[in-house]
């Protein structure tokens, strides 16, 4: 009985996605196809989609007829009509152990976006969780940037970002799975590679190398604490990475992060120093295949536990994540497979995680996408779970 509502609730969604046929905000700006940047669908990035977003959001070889609009004062952009675009996701989940619910998760998150140019140089970029995970969850991502700082090829960011974006871009992925290296959370402590507030400089060298550094909080999206400030205490965290390319197949990289960080519970605190380190790669074969890998080691010197507070010190995780990407017809494939594996162990027991994952998905239109995906886990050898998704990604 549950699966037969399984597949009713599908063909409602296959339904729902076919009446979505609107074009994101930057296609519809410069009349182009999603395809020029996604591949083999959206939200992925493919080289030149990274090249346009980290160029400020503009197309040296496409102009945007009209884009601002005149107002007879050359320090004045005014953009003509505001962009702006939507992303809807929705999911039916199946359980695969315990009472093997399945529960209807449309609408699983919607997503108001904005991003453009305010100059030649200058550009900016924000969304807004309408919701997620059916609760308003605010802004993520915003910053401005300004691109080729001083005519040379350093771009500077300032704002809320993800660490992890030098990286691979969780945002981006294709499936429903997480890249659990870089969420780990260790005790009480605010360390992770998610979303922080900062500054992040970008340069590339002729040599098809490129590095980035980043300062930031180091607590994440926290509120405003009573001093005003949103950084909960005096230190700062650093992050700098270095990307390769080698030939036209093979990108190769390493990161370091350092961070310093007061952590706090009831009657006691304590001041955790920390670090993470690891290499990247991405191989590609030609624009049908496409593997990802990500390694980091980390070292947490003292933190605080939930668990009435409880002090535990010299914590090493090490944490992985392997992802590969198949389309047989490149950017014009209907089709496409994602293998996903992640691998966290921690000193930590609670932030251990291991799980593969499946993830089938078609191309209905260039900004409606369907997936269906597996994933076993086995982060508890005596009670695996496996979650099977059905669901939609919708641009609008």
């Amino acid at each position: 009985m549950k699966y037969s509502r399984l597949f009713l609730m599908a063909a409602l969604a296959l339904f729902m996605v076919e009446q979505v046929q609107a074009i994101p905000a930057f296609a519809r700006k410069y009349g182009i196809s999603c395809t020029m940047c996604h591949t083999p669908a959206a939200p992925k990035l493919k080289d030149y989609g990274d090249t346009f977003a980290g160029s400020g959001f503009k197309l040296n070889d496409y102009q945007a007829p009209r884009y601002f609009q005149d107002a007879g004062d050359d320090k004045l952009s005014l953009i003509r009509d505001f962009p702006i675009a939507v992303r809807l996701d929705g999911y039916i989940q199946a359980g695969f152990s315990g009472d093997g619910k399945v529960d209807m998760s449309a609408p699983y998150l919607v997503k108001l976006m904005s991003g453009g140019q305010l100059s030649e140089k200058l550009a900016y970029y924000f969304y807004f969780y309408m919701d997620e995970h059916g609760e308003i969850a605010g802004v993520e991502d915003a910053y401005v940037m300004y691109d080729n700082l001083f005519g040379t090829e350093l771009d500077i960011y300032l704002g809320q970002f993800q660490v992890s974006d030098p990286l691979f871009k969780r945002e981006l992925r294709l499936t429903f799975e997480d890249y659990h290296v870089y969420t780990s959370q260790i005790g009480l402590s605010d360390f992770n590679l998610k979303y922080d507030k900062g500054i992040l400089l970008a340069y590339s060298l002729p040599t098809s190398t490129d590095i980035t550094f980043e300062v930031v909080n180091g607590n994440g999206l926290s509120g405003l604490g009573e001093e005003g400030f949103f950084d909960k205490d005096p230190y700062k965290n650093y992050l700098g990475r270095i990307s390769q390319d080698i030939g036209d197949f093979l990108r190769i990289g390493a990161m370091g992060y350092l961070g310093k960080e007061e952590i706090a519970h009831e009657m006691f605190s304590v001041t955790n120093q920390a670090w993470f380190a690891g290499p990247d790669a991405t191989l590609k074969f030609s624009d049908k295949l496409e593997v990802n890998f990500q390694y980091v080691m980390r070292h947490d010197d003292e933190v605080l536990t939930g668990d009435g507070g409880n002090r535990i010190t010299d914590i090493t995780t090490n944490g992985m994540m392997g992802e590969v990407i198949y389309s047989p017809q490149g950017d014009k494939s209907n089709w496409f497979l994602v293998g996903l594996y992640n691998r966290v162990a921690s000193d930590y027991d609670p932030a251990d995680y291991h799980s593969a994952t499946v993830h089938l998905g078609y191309v209905m239109r260039r900004n409606v996408r369907l997936g269906l995906e597996y994933t076993q886990v086995f982060t508890d050898p005596d009670d695996p779970f496996g979650r099977l998704s059905l669901g939609f990604v919708a641009g609008i």
